[in-house]
Protein backbone atom coordinates (compact mmCIF):
# COMPACT_ATOMS: atom_id res chain seq x y z
CA UNK A 1 0.00 0.00 0.00
CA UNK A 2 1.14 3.40 -1.19
CA UNK A 3 -0.80 5.95 0.20
CA UNK A 4 -0.09 9.77 0.70
CA UNK A 5 -0.20 12.29 3.27
CA UNK A 6 -2.46 15.22 2.48
CA UNK A 7 -2.19 18.31 5.28
CA UNK A 8 -4.52 21.37 5.55
CA UNK A 9 -3.12 23.48 8.04
CA UNK A 10 -0.94 26.03 8.65
CA UNK A 11 2.64 27.39 7.82
CA UNK A 12 4.67 30.20 10.17
CA UNK A 13 8.20 32.03 10.49
CA UNK A 14 8.78 30.76 14.37
CA UNK A 15 10.33 33.58 16.39
CA UNK A 16 11.89 31.35 19.18
CA UNK A 17 13.30 33.06 22.70
CA UNK A 18 14.77 30.69 25.01
CA UNK A 19 14.27 31.82 28.37
CA UNK A 20 15.61 30.54 31.80
CA UNK A 21 11.76 30.30 33.21
CA UNK A 22 8.34 30.93 31.39
CA UNK A 23 6.76 34.02 32.54
CA UNK A 24 3.98 34.30 34.63
CA UNK A 25 1.03 36.87 33.66
CA UNK A 26 2.76 40.46 34.18
CA UNK A 27 6.14 38.74 34.68
CA UNK A 28 9.14 40.23 32.25
CA UNK A 29 12.18 37.48 32.37
CA UNK A 30 15.47 38.54 30.96
CA UNK A 31 18.43 36.56 29.17
CA UNK A 32 18.44 33.38 27.02
CA UNK A 33 18.61 33.65 23.64
CA UNK A 34 16.70 34.42 19.86
CA UNK A 35 16.52 32.21 17.36
CA UNK A 36 14.61 32.31 14.06
CA UNK A 37 12.45 28.41 12.44
CA UNK A 38 9.92 27.58 10.11
CA UNK A 39 7.21 25.96 11.46
CA UNK A 40 3.01 26.17 12.00
CA UNK A 41 1.39 22.77 12.85
CA UNK A 42 0.81 21.94 8.91
CA UNK A 43 3.58 22.60 7.76
CA UNK A 44 5.51 20.92 10.54
CA UNK A 45 2.95 18.23 10.39
CA UNK A 46 3.64 17.63 6.37
CA UNK A 47 7.67 17.91 7.27
CA UNK A 48 7.22 15.19 9.78
CA UNK A 49 5.75 12.84 7.00
CA UNK A 50 7.63 13.78 4.02
CA UNK A 51 10.89 12.60 6.28
CA UNK A 52 9.47 9.27 7.20
CA UNK A 53 9.51 9.15 2.93
CA UNK A 54 6.03 9.16 2.68
CA UNK A 55 4.77 10.62 -0.34
CA UNK A 56 2.97 14.55 1.42
CA UNK A 57 1.06 17.16 -0.28
CA UNK A 58 -0.04 20.63 1.78
CA UNK A 59 -2.58 22.52 1.30
CA UNK A 60 -2.31 25.99 3.07
CA UNK A 61 -1.74 29.43 2.27
CA UNK A 62 1.26 32.00 2.53
CA UNK A 63 1.28 35.96 2.81
CA UNK A 64 3.19 38.17 -0.32
CA UNK A 65 5.63 39.85 2.46
CA UNK A 66 9.54 38.60 2.19
CA UNK A 67 8.55 35.52 4.34
CA UNK A 68 6.93 34.21 1.89
CA UNK A 69 9.24 32.48 -0.89
CA UNK A 70 11.61 30.92 2.23
CA UNK A 71 8.78 29.65 3.77
CA UNK A 72 7.52 27.85 -0.07
CA UNK A 73 11.07 26.91 -0.35
CA UNK A 74 11.86 25.66 2.99
CA UNK A 75 8.82 22.84 2.44
CA UNK A 76 9.90 21.95 -0.91
CA UNK A 77 13.47 21.31 0.51
CA UNK A 78 12.10 18.74 2.59
CA UNK A 79 9.92 16.95 -0.60
CA UNK A 80 6.74 18.28 0.78
CA UNK A 81 4.55 19.10 -2.71
CA UNK A 82 3.71 22.86 -2.57
CA UNK A 83 1.75 23.16 -5.54
CA UNK A 84 -1.64 23.77 -3.96
CA UNK A 85 -0.03 26.62 -1.46
CA UNK A 86 -1.66 29.89 -2.37
CA UNK A 87 -0.34 33.23 -1.86
CA UNK A 88 -2.73 35.32 -0.82
CA UNK A 89 -2.33 39.33 -1.88
CA UNK A 90 -2.08 41.85 1.19
CA UNK A 91 -1.78 39.38 4.16
CA UNK A 92 1.29 38.75 6.20
CA UNK A 93 2.79 34.94 6.38
CA UNK A 94 1.55 33.60 9.50
CA UNK A 95 4.06 34.15 12.60
CA UNK A 96 4.49 32.12 15.81
CA UNK A 97 5.95 33.53 18.84
CA UNK A 98 7.57 30.56 21.09
CA UNK A 99 9.00 31.09 24.82
CA UNK A 100 10.94 27.79 25.60
CA UNK A 101 12.41 27.67 29.44
CA UNK A 102 15.52 25.67 30.63
CA UNK A 103 13.26 22.18 30.94
CA UNK A 104 12.32 21.86 27.48
CA UNK A 105 8.94 23.48 28.06
CA UNK A 106 7.10 25.93 25.74
CA UNK A 107 4.54 28.76 25.41
CA UNK A 108 3.22 29.95 22.08
CA UNK A 109 1.17 33.02 21.16
CA UNK A 110 0.27 32.31 17.38
CA UNK A 111 -0.62 35.45 14.88
CA UNK A 112 -2.22 33.64 11.58
CA UNK A 113 -1.56 35.64 8.95
CA UNK A 114 -2.42 34.14 6.04
CA UNK A 115 -3.69 30.96 7.96
CA UNK A 116 -6.58 33.25 8.31
CA UNK A 117 -7.70 34.82 5.83
CA UNK A 118 -8.33 31.03 3.55
CA UNK A 119 -11.39 31.29 1.28
CA UNK A 120 -14.49 29.63 1.82
CA UNK A 121 -14.14 26.32 -0.87
CA UNK A 122 -10.55 26.32 -0.95
CA UNK A 123 -9.59 23.06 0.69
CA UNK A 124 -12.99 21.78 -0.97
CA UNK A 125 -11.30 22.35 -4.38
CA UNK A 126 -8.01 21.46 -3.89
CA UNK A 127 -9.18 17.94 -2.69
CA UNK A 128 -11.76 17.78 -5.35
CA UNK A 129 -8.96 18.04 -7.94
CA UNK A 130 -6.87 15.55 -6.11
CA UNK A 131 -9.88 12.65 -7.08
CA UNK A 132 -10.17 9.44 -5.09
CA UNK A 133 -8.17 9.38 -2.41
CA UNK A 134 -8.68 5.72 -1.22
CA UNK A 135 -6.07 4.73 0.90
CA UNK A 136 -4.49 8.06 1.63
CA UNK A 137 -4.53 10.19 5.03
CA UNK A 138 -5.71 13.45 5.61
CA UNK A 139 -4.52 15.32 8.23
CA UNK A 140 -6.16 18.58 9.81
CA UNK A 141 -4.97 21.07 12.10
CA UNK A 142 -7.31 24.05 13.42
CA UNK A 143 -4.72 26.94 12.88
CA UNK A 144 -6.88 27.43 10.24
CA UNK A 145 -10.38 28.95 9.95
CA UNK A 146 -13.64 26.29 11.09
CA UNK A 147 -14.81 26.79 7.31
CA UNK A 148 -11.59 25.44 5.99
CA UNK A 149 -11.13 22.47 8.73
CA UNK A 150 -15.20 21.34 8.15
CA UNK A 151 -14.52 21.22 4.47
CA UNK A 152 -11.49 19.16 4.51
CA UNK A 153 -13.15 16.64 6.74
CA UNK A 154 -15.93 16.16 5.34
CA UNK A 155 -14.78 16.30 1.47
CA UNK A 156 -11.89 13.77 2.39
CA UNK A 157 -14.42 11.43 4.40
CA UNK A 158 -16.24 11.65 0.70
CA UNK A 159 -13.28 10.94 -1.14
CA UNK A 160 -12.29 7.62 0.61
CA UNK A 161 -9.43 9.20 3.10
CA UNK A 162 -8.72 8.38 6.50
CA UNK A 163 -9.31 12.04 8.09
CA UNK A 164 -7.25 13.21 10.82
CA UNK A 165 -8.59 16.22 13.39
CA UNK A 166 -5.33 17.03 15.12
CA UNK A 167 -7.33 20.24 17.41
CA UNK A 168 -5.27 22.76 18.89
CA UNK A 169 -5.99 24.71 19.08
CA UNK A 170 -8.99 23.34 20.40
CA UNK A 171 -10.81 26.56 20.39
CA UNK A 172 -14.17 26.62 18.46
CA UNK A 173 -14.50 22.69 17.98
CA UNK A 174 -18.00 21.73 18.58
CA UNK A 175 -19.73 18.39 18.98
CA UNK A 176 -20.54 18.20 15.07
CA UNK A 177 -17.03 18.69 13.65
CA UNK A 178 -15.36 16.17 15.98
CA UNK A 179 -17.67 13.71 14.48
CA UNK A 180 -16.78 14.81 10.84
CA UNK A 181 -12.90 13.19 12.10
CA UNK A 182 -12.06 9.42 11.87
CA UNK A 183 -9.22 9.95 14.84
CA UNK A 184 -8.38 13.44 16.74
CA UNK A 185 -5.11 13.37 18.97
CA UNK A 186 -5.78 16.50 21.52
CA UNK A 187 -3.68 16.36 24.15
CA UNK A 188 -4.57 16.81 28.06
CA UNK A 189 -5.17 20.63 27.93
CA UNK A 190 -7.00 20.24 24.66
CA UNK A 191 -8.87 17.20 25.96
CA UNK A 192 -9.96 19.48 28.66
CA UNK A 193 -11.28 22.46 25.90
CA UNK A 194 -12.84 19.75 24.02
CA UNK A 195 -14.67 19.24 27.09
CA UNK A 196 -15.60 22.71 28.09
CA UNK A 197 -13.73 22.15 31.47
CA UNK A 198 -11.12 24.37 33.06
CA UNK A 199 -7.50 23.27 32.54
CA UNK A 200 -5.22 25.83 35.14
CA UNK A 201 -0.95 24.92 34.87
CA UNK A 202 -1.51 23.31 38.13
CA UNK A 203 -4.02 21.73 40.36
CA UNK A 204 -6.25 20.10 37.10
CA UNK A 205 -3.18 17.88 35.53
CA UNK A 206 -3.86 14.21 35.40
CA UNK A 207 -1.38 11.42 33.63
CA UNK A 208 -3.98 8.52 35.12
CA UNK A 209 -4.97 6.22 32.13
CA UNK A 210 -8.19 5.50 33.93
CA UNK A 211 -8.96 8.74 34.73
CA UNK A 212 -8.31 10.40 30.93
CA UNK A 213 -10.27 7.38 29.63
CA UNK A 214 -13.09 8.26 31.14
CA UNK A 215 -12.72 12.31 30.65
CA UNK A 216 -12.45 11.08 26.80
CA UNK A 217 -15.26 8.78 26.49
CA UNK A 218 -17.75 11.26 25.49
CA UNK A 219 -15.88 12.64 22.01
CA UNK A 220 -15.96 9.13 20.78
CA UNK A 221 -19.44 7.70 22.30
CA UNK A 222 -22.48 8.21 20.32
CA UNK A 223 -25.06 10.51 22.67
CA UNK A 224 -28.37 12.66 22.54
CA UNK A 225 -25.72 15.16 21.07
CA UNK A 226 -25.21 13.32 17.97
CA UNK A 227 -22.38 11.27 16.60
CA UNK A 228 -19.09 11.03 18.63
CA UNK A 229 -15.91 10.56 16.24
CA UNK A 230 -15.73 7.85 13.83
CA UNK A 231 -13.29 5.69 15.19
CA UNK A 232 -10.58 6.64 17.57
CA UNK A 233 -9.74 9.39 19.95
CA UNK A 234 -5.93 9.20 20.76
CA UNK A 235 -4.69 11.34 23.91
CA UNK A 236 -1.19 12.46 24.04
CA UNK A 237 0.08 13.04 27.61
CA UNK A 238 3.80 13.79 27.06
CA UNK A 239 6.30 12.10 28.71
CA UNK A 240 3.32 9.66 29.84
CA UNK A 241 2.78 8.37 26.53
CA UNK A 242 -1.08 8.05 25.02
CA UNK A 243 -4.50 6.93 25.79
CA UNK A 244 -6.19 5.45 22.61
CA UNK A 245 -10.21 4.92 22.80
CA UNK A 246 -10.94 2.95 19.69
CA UNK A 247 -14.33 1.63 18.16
CA UNK A 248 -14.33 -1.80 17.92
CA UNK A 249 -14.75 -2.68 14.07
CA UNK A 250 -12.58 0.16 13.50
CA UNK A 251 -10.90 -0.94 10.54
CA UNK A 252 -7.49 0.45 11.88
CA UNK A 253 -5.90 -2.76 11.76
CA UNK A 254 -3.53 -2.26 9.23
CA UNK A 255 -3.07 -2.76 5.06
CA UNK A 256 -5.23 -5.99 4.76
CA UNK A 257 -8.47 -4.27 6.00
CA UNK A 258 -8.36 -0.93 4.16
CA UNK A 259 -6.94 -2.91 0.80
CA UNK A 260 -10.56 -5.17 1.04
CA UNK A 261 -12.37 -1.77 2.00
CA UNK A 262 -10.71 -0.10 -1.10
CA UNK A 263 -11.52 -3.36 -3.18
CA UNK A 264 -14.94 -3.50 -1.90
CA UNK A 265 -15.49 0.28 -3.00
CA UNK A 266 -14.19 -0.25 -6.31
CA UNK A 267 -16.33 -3.56 -7.08
CA UNK A 268 -19.20 -1.53 -5.89
CA UNK A 269 -18.26 1.49 -8.22
CA UNK A 270 -17.98 -0.88 -11.15
CA UNK A 271 -21.26 -2.78 -10.41
CA UNK A 272 -23.42 0.78 -10.71
CA UNK A 273 -21.77 1.41 -14.23
CA UNK A 274 -23.89 0.41 -17.13
CA UNK A 275 -22.14 -1.72 -19.55
CA UNK A 276 -19.85 0.10 -21.96
CA UNK A 277 -21.99 -1.23 -24.90
CA UNK A 278 -25.15 -0.05 -23.50
CA UNK A 279 -23.68 3.55 -22.59
CA UNK A 280 -24.92 6.50 -25.27
CA UNK A 281 -22.68 8.46 -27.67
CA UNK A 282 -19.78 10.53 -26.15
CA UNK A 283 -20.83 14.28 -26.02
CA UNK A 284 -18.27 17.62 -25.70
CA UNK A 285 -17.90 17.59 -21.54
CA UNK A 286 -19.94 20.81 -20.20
CA UNK A 287 -18.26 23.21 -18.06
CA UNK A 288 -18.04 21.68 -14.35
CA UNK A 289 -19.93 23.28 -11.78
CA UNK A 290 -18.78 24.75 -8.63
CA UNK A 291 -17.83 21.55 -6.07
CA UNK A 292 -20.67 21.41 -3.47
CA UNK A 293 -19.71 20.32 0.13
CA UNK A 294 -20.99 16.21 0.32
CA UNK A 295 -22.83 15.82 2.93
CA UNK A 296 -20.81 13.97 5.55
CA UNK A 297 -21.75 9.98 6.27
CA UNK A 298 -22.80 9.54 10.21
CA UNK A 299 -20.87 6.64 11.98
CA UNK A 300 -22.45 3.71 13.09
CA UNK A 301 -23.91 4.34 16.29
CA UNK A 302 -22.08 2.79 19.33
CA UNK A 303 -22.26 2.06 23.04
CA UNK A 304 -19.83 2.04 25.76
CA UNK A 305 -18.92 -1.80 25.30
CA UNK A 306 -18.10 -0.87 21.41
CA UNK A 307 -15.16 0.69 22.42
CA UNK A 308 -12.02 0.00 22.91
CA UNK A 309 -9.07 1.63 25.44
CA UNK A 310 -5.63 0.89 25.99
CA UNK A 311 -2.44 2.97 26.65
CA UNK A 312 1.28 3.30 25.47
CA UNK A 313 3.88 4.53 26.96
CA UNK A 314 6.03 7.46 25.78
CA UNK A 315 10.03 6.72 25.08
CA UNK A 316 12.56 8.11 27.60
CA UNK A 317 14.80 10.12 25.93
CA UNK A 318 17.22 13.38 26.94
CA UNK A 319 14.38 16.10 26.45
CA UNK A 320 16.02 19.66 24.90
CA UNK A 321 12.71 21.10 23.44
CA UNK A 322 9.81 19.78 23.21
CA UNK A 323 8.30 22.52 20.29
CA UNK A 324 6.90 20.68 17.57
CA UNK A 325 7.06 17.20 19.28
CA UNK A 326 3.64 16.89 18.61
CA UNK A 327 3.43 17.62 15.32
CA UNK A 328 6.15 15.40 15.03
CA UNK A 329 3.53 12.69 16.58
CA UNK A 330 0.33 13.09 14.18
CA UNK A 331 2.66 13.16 11.08
CA UNK A 332 4.30 10.23 12.16
CA UNK A 333 1.31 8.23 12.32
CA UNK A 334 -0.26 10.24 9.88
CA UNK A 335 2.52 8.20 8.03
CA UNK A 336 2.17 5.08 9.36
CA UNK A 337 -1.58 4.61 8.57
CA UNK A 338 -0.94 5.78 5.22
CA UNK A 339 1.95 3.32 4.55
CA UNK A 340 -0.92 0.63 5.82
CA UNK A 341 -0.03 -0.10 9.37
CA UNK A 342 -2.16 -0.91 12.11
CA UNK A 343 -3.35 2.04 14.45
CA UNK A 344 -1.47 0.01 17.37
CA UNK A 345 1.56 0.19 15.49
CA UNK A 346 1.25 3.75 13.93
CA UNK A 347 1.01 5.35 17.56
CA UNK A 348 3.72 2.92 18.97
CA UNK A 349 6.36 4.70 15.90
CA UNK A 350 4.32 7.80 16.13
CA UNK A 351 5.19 8.35 20.12
CA UNK A 352 9.06 7.29 18.90
CA UNK A 353 8.78 9.96 16.54
CA UNK A 354 7.55 12.63 19.28
CA UNK A 355 10.33 11.40 21.86
CA UNK A 356 12.90 12.14 18.84
CA UNK A 357 11.51 15.23 18.26
CA UNK A 358 12.18 16.52 21.53
CA UNK A 359 16.01 15.85 21.04
CA UNK A 360 17.01 18.31 19.16
CA UNK A 361 16.31 22.21 19.38
CA UNK A 362 13.64 24.02 17.26
CA UNK A 363 10.42 22.55 16.17
CA UNK A 364 10.97 20.68 12.16
CA UNK A 365 14.64 20.61 13.24
CA UNK A 366 14.14 18.42 15.52
CA UNK A 367 11.67 15.97 12.66
CA UNK A 368 12.79 12.16 12.26
CA UNK A 369 14.65 10.93 9.50
CA UNK A 370 13.13 7.26 8.34
CA UNK A 371 16.44 6.02 8.99
CA UNK A 372 16.39 7.83 12.53
CA UNK A 373 13.40 6.22 13.38
CA UNK A 374 13.87 2.79 12.23
CA UNK A 375 17.51 2.97 14.23
CA UNK A 376 16.13 3.85 17.66
CA UNK A 377 12.78 0.89 17.03
CA UNK A 378 15.70 -1.62 16.27
CA UNK A 379 17.83 -0.63 19.06
CA UNK A 380 14.59 -1.47 21.64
Amino acid sequence: MSGRVIVVGSVNIDLVARVPALPHPGETVTGGSYERHHGGKGGNQAVAAARLRRPTLFIGALGDDSFEGEARRALASERVDVSMVASLPGQPTGMALILVDAAGENEIAVVPGANGAIEEGYARDCLGRLGRLAGDVVLVCNEVPLHVVREALVCAHAAGATTILNPAPAIGIDRALLSLADIITPNRNELATLLSTQSHRAGSRTDDAREVAGRARPLIEDGAGGPGVRKAVIVTLGASGVVVLEREGSGLDGAAATEAAEAAAEAAAGAAQPPAAAQPPASPTPAAPALASPAPAAPTPAGPAAIRVWEAPAEMVATIDSTGAGDAFNGALAAAIAEGRSLAEAVDRALVAGALATTRAGAREGMATAQELEEHLASR
